[in-house]
């Protein structure tokens, strides 16, 4: 195929410099520097090559990402990668593999809640892979009440042990990435017993595999749970079943941080506070988050080139017919989601910052701002993955029916997507935290006892229920105090609504069930102020470049006022703004739609996404989408013959009339 440019002309529109938005979407120069370097080595490996995954079986998909975590780290190795580097090169991988688990899930847990002695064993070997890990929590019977789960480990005083059992069907552990076919080790979740007492769900290390010739050891049943959605997609993981029958380890595998089994099977607790363990949560959360832009930013970046390329009707006296992206309809569905993947960028970097803040106020025994940190990372760990899912596929609508070609690398990143929705706190239970911690935190308001971090608008209440919003021209929507005050006024006004439905109830958990459908809409409005709030806080740092500043500012403006659209009944029911101060922020977020146009191709470019990375006929740099799918087409397996086969069995009788029909 000839070098041709056919977004050359969108990226002569942009009126900002490009070069300086990659560094502001990396996060900084270094960052970016690395990125770029490890996307470019990923991209020009064919040993890394992903474009057939789609029309492999489940076994050979399987197979070929036990070779690419193993050539992988083979290259980590060889080029001496630091760790910075060796993780970029996994994420730019773009193949869920059981080293995600190993690296993200089972390494962690140990540093969390590990010993130091049972950091020094474990971690040295996981780290140099000479074991591989996964985290087995979840169950076949309980996912989200983690203080439901069934196995047991019951400690032995006589042998010093501990033993694991699966007592019931719904006991199995069920759906762990990496525990189906390739861990040897799992942090295993459990119901400690000792002495015929309960103390409630402790992690253990147990060995799944023998490090020999890879067979289950005794006691353990362990298998791969089935296909799941998708093409490709999640299928290159194995998740997993697994069952114990009374499968025995030594104390000394009980990760003893923060509670002990002495030899004399006494329970015992560590001066190390509890609440360390939600440090690793809110770390966790914190990558879920930043995820989300990725792969949102992903799918608009296909989106947003294809719609520059794709033309249709409103040709004038045989012209060319219209770019897709000059209609209003294609904008205003398409541009929200650009200004969320900037959006979910920024509050993922500020949730970077929280991380480290709680994590050294927990060391200094500080436990104030945790509880509005769990709630603060829960809610936008739910917020930014639902809008993510759905984001990903209104861009496969807006690619029309070629959206729907596995070539487009839509339908894939979806299917791959979608589970982030579910796990680590399925999302509509996330929300109904944040709610409770809301409702908290407006019990306490009369108290003395001041709201702090995201939560601390709160604390101008009496100003927030009756203030009225200052909007009187299209473009006072483009002030920070204005929009803020509109927010933060819906917010306030849904919780306290709940707060006083709940305190009418005679029972005030029957209260909370009864309307929390709406304690969860409260719990969006809150989580979605504070990303408004982080994206209004860069737009007003110092950011170099010319003409960058005016774009973040451009998106940010949409990404308010088209949420102001969307939820448009509750900034109107709770009289934070006027149906006519809706018209105007309206008006203006049309005319905002106008402003980013010219720039949109050039604001996807930012990302700096790889072709390889991004896997997709339609989103490619140089906008050749058509010669591309062509190409592409007669790829498919099913193309491989002329004449396909079955031709002869099926085919050939039914048009000869030579179909052997059986008379009953």
């Amino acid at each position: 195929m000839e070098e041709v440019d056919h977004l050359a002309h969108e990226r002569n529109k942009a009126q900002f410099d490009v070069e300086s938005m990659k560094i502001v979407w990396a996060g900084s120069r270094h960052a970016y520097e690395v990125s770029d370097r490890i996307a470019r080595l990923v991209a020009s490996d064919p040993g890394f090559r992903k474009d057939d995954r789609a029309m492999m079986s489940r076994k050979e998909l399987f197979k070929n990402t036990l070779r690419k975590a193993s050539y992988a780290w083979k290259r980590i190795i060889e080029l001496r990668l630091s760790e910075e580097e060796a993780r970029r090169l996994r994420f730019y991988l773009d193949e869920p593999a059981y080293t995600d688990l190993h690296w993200g899930m089972f390494i962690p847990a140990i540093k969390g809640q590990g010993t130091e002695e049972q950091q020094q064993k474990w971690l040295s070997l996981a780290q140099k892979m000479q074991i591989i890990g996964c985290y087995a929590q979840t169950e076949l019977g309980h996912g989200s009440n983690v203080q439901g789960l069934e196995t047991t480990a019951t400690f032995d005083p006589k042998s010093d042990e501990f033993i694991i059992h699966s007592p019931t069907l719904t006991s199995s552990k069920w759906w762990p990435g990496g525990l189906g076919k390739a861990s040897t080790h799992a942090v295993v979740y459990a119901r400690l017993i000792t002495d015929g007492r309960e103390h409630g769900v402790h992690g253990f290390i147990v060995q799944l595999r023998s490090l020999d010739d890879h067979s289950p050891l005794p006691g353990i049943t362990v298998g791969d749970i089935g296909m799941k959605f998708g093409n490709g997609a999640y299928n290159t993981m194995d998740n997993g079943v697994l069952r114990f029958d009374h499968v025995r380890i030594p104390r000394s595998q009980m990760l003893m941080r923060v509670s002990q089994v002495t030899r004399e099977g006494k329970y015992t607790q560590s001066d190390v506070p509890r609440q360390l363990v939600y440090g690793t949560m809110v770390y966790v959360r914190q990558t879920i988050v930043q995820d989300a832009s990725c792969a949102l930013s992903r799918a608009v970046c296909i989106a947003v080139r294809y719609s520059a390329v794709r033309r249709q009707f409103g040709s004038q006296d045989g012209g060319p017919e219209t770019q897709v992206i000059d209609y209003k309809t294609q904008q205003s569905r398409l541009f929200p989601l650009l200004a969320s993947a900037y959006a979910f960028r920024f509050v993922g970097e500020w949730l970077k910052w929280l991380y480290t803040d709680v994590t050294q106020r927990l060391q200094a025994n500080d436990f104030s701002t945790l509880p509005e940190a769990h709630a603060c990372t829960a809610g936008l760990k739910s917020l930014t993955t639902t809008a993510t899912a759905d984001g990903i596929e209104e861009c496969r609508k807006l690619c029309g029916g070629h959206g729907y070609l596995c070539s487009s690398g839509l339908p894939e990143l979806f299917a791959v997507y979608v589970p982030a929705c579910t796990y680590e706190g399925d999302n509509t239970v996330l929300l109904l935290q944040v709610a409770r911690f809301l409702m908290k935190t407006v019990s306490q308001l009369g108290s003395g006892k001041e709201p702090v971090g995201t939560t601390s608008y709160m604390r101008r209440v009496q100003h927030l229920m009756q203030c009225t919003c200052d909007a009187r021209r299209a473009e006072d929507w483009l002030k920070p105090a204005i929009i803020l005050e509109a927010f933060e006024a819906r917010s306030v006004r849904l919780a306290i609504a709940c707060a006083q439905n709940i305190g009418e109830s005679p029972n005030p958990e029957e209260g909370f069930s009864e309307i929390s459908a709406d304690l969860s809409e409260a719990a969006i409005a809150h989580c979605q102020l504070i990303v408004v709030s982080k994206f209004i806080e860069k737009v007003q740092q110092d950011i170099l470049g010319k003409g960058v500043k005016e774009q973040l500012h451009a998106l940010c403006n949409i990404y308010a006022l088209s949420l102001l659209h969307k939820h448009l009944g509750e900034f109107l029911s709770t009289g934070c703004i006027t149906p006519k101060q809706a018209t105007l922020a309206n008006e203006q977020l049309r005319s905002l739609y106008t402003q980013v146009r010219p720039n949109a191709v050039a604001l996807v470019d930012a990302f700096n996404y790889t072709d390889h990375y991004l896997g997709s006929t339609l989103g490619c740099y140089d906008g050749n989408v058509y010669p591309k799918l062509y190409e592409q087409a007669w790829k498919d397996p099913l193309n491989d013959s002329d004449v396909a086969d079955g031709y002869q069995e099926y085919i050939r009788p039914l048009l000869k009339q030579q179909l052997k029909i059986s008379r009953l």
